[in-house]
């Protein structure tokens, strides 16, 4: 489980990726592939992520990581997802559950 500190507001590009998991080039590229992404920048032009900004971050790392999907495939789920707004987790559940019971009819 990622652990992103509650007292801190904005996060420099090497805390973000030590948190992440991943290098600041991966966090670029990512920034420049998904619209999503738009770290505002202080004073001295380096990035600066706000906790959405990791939250976005940890999600596509999710998609290409764990999910196994390409560039193009996280992008569609993340504008979905964006679209159709955030499912509670109850719900996702009843979903499934709905949809094994329905199999277990089928093989019955």
């Amino acid at each position: 489980m990622v652990h992103v500190p509650d007292d801190k507001r904005y996060f420099r590009i090497g805390e973000a990726s030590r948190i992440i998991g991943v290098e600041p080039y991966v966090l670029r590229f990512w920034e420049s592939e998904f619209s999503q992404l738009k770290p505002q920048r202080a004073d001295s032009k380096q990035r600066t992520y706000q906790k959405k900004d990791l939250e976005a971050l940890l999600e596509i790392k999710r998609l290409l990581y764990e999910e196994k999907m390409t560039i193009e495939g996280a992008k569609k789920r993340l504008s979905q997802t964006k679209s159709e707004g955030p499912r509670p987790d109850h719900r996702l559940l009843e979903d499934i559950k709905g949809d094994l019971n329905e199999l277990l009819e089928i093989l019955a």
